[in-house]
């Protein structure tokens, strides 16, 4: 199996798979910061909004290509300052993703880590998740339990995005 980018000495891939090593160890990463953290049941669909937008968020400040495990705990700093809550994350995910595309364009290889990473967040961006409306008005009384309050439909970033960012904040 060949990683990203590797190609047979003449020049072709020879036919072998290429492995998305990259985003696969993205997604590692964010996955353990999550469990670590506990803050959803990891079969949830808000532990996989914010596992995915953790892997974005680390594999597309990657701009070295090289995700090294080494450099993880150095990397949490700027983790944090691309999940904070005044920063316009989706816009610079969108850039990111447009910038590899390119880049990708220009290559003659597959690029597998790019599409599992589109994929991602065409996912983050299409699916609404119900969560409490942090908006809404205290009426009457406040809510008898956690379930009971206002809810609004959320787009799934806008919910993976904070639990990400808390999950740093308590790695």
């Amino acid at each position: 199996m060949l990683h990203r980018g590797h190609q047979n000495t003449d020049g072709t891939d020879g036919g072998e798979l290429t492995v998305p090593m990259a985003w696969l160890y993205a997604e590692y990463i964010a996955d353990e910061l999550l469990r670590t953290g506990d803050l959803m049941p990891p079969a949830s669909f808000e532990f996989r909004a914010g596992r995915d937008a953790l892997a974005l968020t680390i594999f597309l400040s990657d701009t070295d290509g090289e995700l090294s495990g080494i450099r993880v705990v150095t990397q949490l700093e700027t983790w944090l300052s691309l999940t904070a809550y005044d920063q316009p994350w989706q816009d610079w995910v969108g850039e990111r993703l447009a910038q590899l595309a390119a880049d990708a364009a220009e290559s003659t290889g597959p690029a597998p880590d790019l599409d599992l990473a589109e994929s991602a967040w065409r996912w983050l961006q299409e699916t609404e998740l119900l969560a409490p409306d942090l908006n809404a008005v205290p009426g009457g009384g406040p809510p008898v339990g956690e379930d009971d309050g206002p809810k609004v439909w959320t787009p799934a970033w806008q919910l993976g995005l904070p639990l990400g960012h808390l999950a740093i904040h308590l790695f």
